[in-house]
């Protein structure tokens, strides 16, 4: 069975940086392979993993709207529909132990329904060939709300050590719920924490929102410094604060 897990946080918070250290750390652990898919609307993730840029499923869309809208055929006399299970075929991006897909958005004119309809089908039908499927998501889970995966059974919320960041990662809780989504697990990962310590007043607000916390995850120079060289954090030494951090968090988990 495939296991799905999605992260979510508000912009600013290092999101992206844990996601792609879970996914390296997964993949380190032989617990691949792994469908990544970027949601996020920065689509980052692959700079992380030093991945090159890939093309995105808003581009299909776009492309697949557009021959339709101009009168022209689709190539080799495809359907519309044949032609975006070709194109999600060919976007799909290779690395070291997982696939990638990135979502990209939408900018032209017109309905997508039918679109998304296709590619929603279509990504649900290649995730079953995964062990897991992980997820980076903006704040507002746009794709984890269209269904995107069937269900996810664990939702990582990230966020920094200040008040409205631990506002918005309840409210993002708050709307998993309110959207009736099929979620198991969910609890909270506080990142750039000072010295990996909290304060009280942090305390009190995860308490003050119910919030079930995963663990923390200190400031680490060395992401600022891989930050500034363009160095993709997958290379991040074993022994540096965040990996250390998160792989700690990481067991407690209870992955399969």
């Amino acid at each position: 069975m495939t296991y799905n897990i999605a992260v979510a946080g508000k912009g600013g918070v290092g999101k992206t940086s844990l996601t792609g250290l879970l996914i390296d750390t997964l993949v380190k652990q032989k617990k691949d392979p792994i469908l990544v898919v970027d949601a996020d609307a920065n689509c980052n993730l692959y700079e992380v993993l030093g991945s090159e840029e890939p093309e995105t499923i808003g581009h299909i869309r776009e492309v697949a709207n557009m021959t339709e809208k101009n009168g022209d055929s689709f190539p080799g006399g495809m359907t519309k529909a044949q032609f975006l299970q070709w194109q999600l075929s060919m976007i799909l991006e290779e690395g070291d132990g997982y696939d990638m897909l990135v979502m990209g958005r939408s900018e032209g004119e017109g309905c997508y329904c039918f679109v998304n309809g296709i590619l929603k089908q279509q990504v649900q039908k290649i995730s079953d060939h995964y062990k897991y499927v992980i997820t980076d998501n903006e704040a507002g889970m746009e794709h984890i709300s269209r269904k995107l995966t069937k269900h996810v059974d664990t939702l990582i919320l990230v966020s920094d050590c200040a008040k409205r960041s631990i506002q918005a990662v309840a409210r993002i809780r708050d709307l998993a719920k309110e959207m009736n989504l099929s979620v198991g697990k969910i609890g909270l990962i506080v990142n750039k924490a000072p010295n990996g310590e909290l304060s009280n007043g942090v305390k009190e607000e995860i308490e003050k929102y119910g919030l079930d916390l995963f663990g923390v995850v200190p400031s680490d120079e060395l992401i600022y410094e891989y930050d500034s060289e363009g160095i993709p954090l997958v290379k991040l030494p074993a022994d540096s604060k965040s990996r250390v951090a998160l792989e700690k968090i990481i067991e407690t988990l209870d992955l399969p």
